[in-house]
């Protein structure tokens, strides 16, 4: 009975090296990561190692929590903002079309994604940390009220707005779009609210002429 001949050694598998990920690809699921960490347990309590990445490694890119927060308010919003300006800054487009566009803007790109969460967090956490505030003021509140503000004085020039309220305090632009956040996080699931509709309503106010009829 012949031997069966000895099996040759399998040869080792070849070890397939993962995918290199790119700064901007791995600096962008940190924020990704750290939105979710800050809207969950709020600013203070978000803990660095709850990101998904080595401290080592996040250390890299942002220097403290600090630094992480405002890279991930500065990611978030400078498209909106950029995007706003360039239709609000417009001489060509007429104020009540730049509502329009500006309160499109924030439904989709504000309430129908995870920037809002960044909202909520401000309104909850910027009591208690006024430096967060104060930052988020200068990169977001102050932009857009500027903005708002040039569209609202525009528009009381050209006889658009029935008053220049709106141009002596343009946060009454914007008021809604905080409601609709509120709203959206404590009431939406008990009596939903047509954030759209509202925002229509609202520019209608701004826009309405002063009925001048006398008795």
């Amino acid at each position: 009975m012949k031997a069966k001949p000895a099996r040759k050694p399998a040869k080792p598998a070849k070890r397939t090296r993962a995918p290199k990920v790119d700064a901007d690809t791995r600096r962008q699921a940190i924020l990704d990561a750290a939105l979710s960490v800050f809207a969950e347990h709020g600013f203070e309590a978000a803990r660095l190692d709850e990101v998904g990445v080595a401290k080592g490694t996040l250390y890299l890119y942002f220097r403290h929590k600090e630094a992480l927060f405002e890279e991930l308010v500065r990611n978030a919003v400078a498209p909106v903002i950029e995007a706003l300006g360039k239709v609000a800054t417009n001489p060509a487009v007429p104020p009540a079309v730049v509502l329009d566009a500006f309160f499109a803007m924030f439904e989709k790109e504000v309430l129908g994604t995870r920037r809002k969460l960044l909202l909520r967090l401000i309104i909850a956490e910027g009591p208690r940390f006024p430096a967060i505030a104060a930052f988020y003021y200068r990169e977001v509140v102050s932009r857009g009220l500027k903005l708002m503000r040039g569209v609202a004085e525009r528009a009381v020039a050209n006889g658009e707005f029935a008053t220049d309220a709106p141009a002596r305090y343009p946060q009454l632009i914007i008021a809604p779009l905080l409601v609709s956040v509120l709203w959206d996080g404590m009431f939406a699931k008990i009596d939903p609210l047509d954030v759209g509709g509202m925002l229509r309503a609202h520019r209608e106010l701004l826009c309405a002429k002063p009925n001048r009829s006398t008795a």
